[in-house]
């Protein structure tokens, strides 16, 4: 199985975490079944950026981002080449680094700020 790794994250995961990964299962599922609580507003239809995420090692294993998914990214904070959205990447055999942006774009967020 393949090891997903979260960089540190100020809010969310403060010391990172490392878990491994079911191949073909949906990264947003796993970093949530993880304790990584990470927002989907759009309860992962692809119609939103909140749970983008910077795929820092192991990008090239994945399957390629769909045009909404592109559509969608550009709309992301902090977008680098490297940036998916989580709730459309499905694991495959090899190890990720991930890391989750400082922000995102949220305009219907029900979090305490």
């Amino acid at each position: 199985m393949p090891t997903i790794t979260v960089l540190p994250h100020e809010e969310l995961c403060p010391q990172g975490a490392a878990f491994e990964g079911r191949a073909g299962a949906v990264l947003c599922d796993l970093l949530h079944e993880n304790g990584i609580d990470i927002e989907h507003a759009c309860e992962k239809a692809c119609v939103c950026t909140t749970c983008h995420v910077i795929v820092r090692q192991g990008f090239a294993s994945l399957r390629a981002a769909s045009e909404d998914e592109e559509d969608q990214l550009g709309k992301a904070w902090g977008l680098e080449p490297q940036s998916r959205l989580s709730c459309q990447v499905k694991i495959g055999g090899e190890n990720l680094v991930v890391e989750l942006p400082r922000y995102t774009l949220n305009l219907a967020s029900e979090r305490e700020t």
